[in-house]
This record gives structure tokens, C-alpha cells and sequence, in this order.
């Protein structure tokens, strides 16, 4: 089985950075939907990150198919 290189760690963009900018997606109004936001944002090349919400910590973690997992 070939080794991969492992991951460079980089800084997380501060929030402000991954605020999108207002579009016709975005909606400031009760269900509507909101802005898309790239996982690239996200994720800024690693397979996880940590999302504090509401006092409670979640992990997004993308698979080797392409897929996004959201666990407490």
C-alpha cells in the first residue's frame, strides 16, 4: 500500500473570511434558504475540521469518495 506525504497543518481563516458575500442565495428571512459556502472554505485542504456550535463541537470530515460527515 503507497504511504501518502503527511498533511501541512495551516491556520484556519478567521471567520470573517469565510463570510460569503450577499447574493441573490442569501437570505436574512425565516425559511429561506442561505448563501452556499464551498467546502474548500471549510476544509482549506485538510480531511477534517472543527465546528463549534451552540456550545457543542462537531467534526466535518470529508471521505476518500467525496463525501462530507458531520458528527457530534
Amino acid at each position: 500500500m503507497e504511504q501518502s506525504a503527511p498533511m501541512r497543518r495551516t491556520p484556519l481563516a478567521p471567520a470573517e473570511a469565510l463570510s460569503a458575500p450577499r447574493s441573490p442565495l442569501t437570505s436574512d428571512g425565516p425559511g429561506t434558504p442561505g448563501a452556499a459556502v464551498p467546502s474548500s472554505a471549510l476544509l482549506q485542504g485538510r480531511k477534517t475540521v472543527h465546528i463549534e456550535h451552540n456550545g457543542a463541537l462537531y467534526q466535518l470530515r470529508a471521505t476518500k469518495f467525496g463525501k462530507l460527515i458531520l458528527t457530534k
